[in-house]
């Protein structure tokens, strides 16, 4: 296998609202398999890695999310944007929507981590239970919060759809992103709402910083983050390195193509447990780890040729 060569994708993308000029208003974002499937795989959300992570559960949860991206998105020429494949089109409108709205997670963190420095972030249901059950009964919070590397953090609410939204999907991803007001005793520096969509059967990125409305206007969400939580970014991957020799992994990630490393500095501190440790180490090393072709996590998964092949989608 090889692989991890930057620059072989390309997503459109247009931003409104962010400070300063933080990010570009319309752009292309170079970027390549490796870190849509690193996205993919850590996006922090609760999942059945979490409840059984002593069991089989734990690995078909890793490999359900590298296979899902597998499923949903090709390339037409090497090195050109990213489609929706025959499956995933082929797929009935509740499954639809499911595959789109992870893929809207997974490409907002995508975006997050290169453009806005922010690699740590975690599905708001991790939070469940510091919220009132109004909250999670209902759909008005954002999904994401994320701390970049300044120790600052942000809330985003991630749409996918099928076709471009209109101005009351991009409201509804306001609205949903300003609700999260503060983590831990710090206000939130950007409410971001995001859509991943398609326009021409091409992947496409939209997100917006609005600026923020009275939070009694609001009902804000507060929630505390401990370093316990990074469990939730960390754990899906652990199995696929640790037990990587039993032999229906092997093959599964053969089949998959794809390689999932975790760096030596990280690795002992991920298997006993300690997520808090693990999460700080990686922050004080995010530099070397950067010369040495991880992600900010300590984490690097590698696509081999098959991902890049020209003409893939079918």
């Amino acid at each position: 296998m090889t692989g991890g060569n930057r620059g072989t994708l390309r997503v459109a993308y247009t931003s409104e609202g962010f400070p300063g000029g933080l990010v570009r208003a319309s752009g292309e974002l170079q970027t390549n398999w490796d870190e849509l499937l690193w996205a993919a795989l850590t996006v922090g959300r609760p999942n059945t890695a979490y409840v059984f992570r002593h069991n089989y559960a734990s690995y078909h949860e890793a490999l359900f999310r590298l296979s899902l991206v597998r499923m949903a998105l090709g390339q037409r020429t090497s090195g050109g944007p990213l489609y929706r494949t025959e499956a995933f089109k082929s797929l009935d409108p509740t499954e639809k929507g499911a595959v789109s709205y992870f893929l809207g997670m997974a490409v907002c963190k995508l975006f997050a981590s290169r453009l806005l420095a922010t690699p740590w972030l975690l599905h708001v249901d991790v939070f469940r239970d510091q919220l009132d059950p109004t909250v999670l009964g209902g759909r008005s919070r954002p999904d994401l919060v994320g701390q970049d590397g300044r120790g600052r953090w942000h809330a985003f609410e991630c749409k996918g759809r099928s076709s471009v939204p209109n101005a009351e999907d991009k409201r509804k991803a306001k609205e949903q992103a300003q609700r999260l007001l503060r983590v831990n005793s710090t206000n939130c520096s950007l409410h971001v709402g995001a859509i991943s969509y398609f326009r021409q059967e091409a992947l496409v990125f939209h997100w917006r910083d609005p600026e923020p409305e009275a939070p009694e206007a609001l009902d804000p969400i507060r929630i505390n983050v401990t370093g316990e939580m990074w469990r939730f970014h960390y754990e899906p991957a652990v199995p696929l390195v640790v037990h990587a020799e039993r032999r229906f992994l092997w093959e599964a990630r053969k089949a998959l193509d794809i390689d999932v490393q975790i760096h030596r500095e990280v690795l002992p501190l991920l298997l006993e447990g300690s997520w808090a440790a693990a999460h700080l180490r990686a922050r004080e090393l995010r530099n070397v780890f950067a010369a040495e072709g991880f992600q900010a996590d300590g984490l690097r998964v590698v696509a081999g040729d098959s991902w890049r092949t020209e003409g893939q989608l079918g």
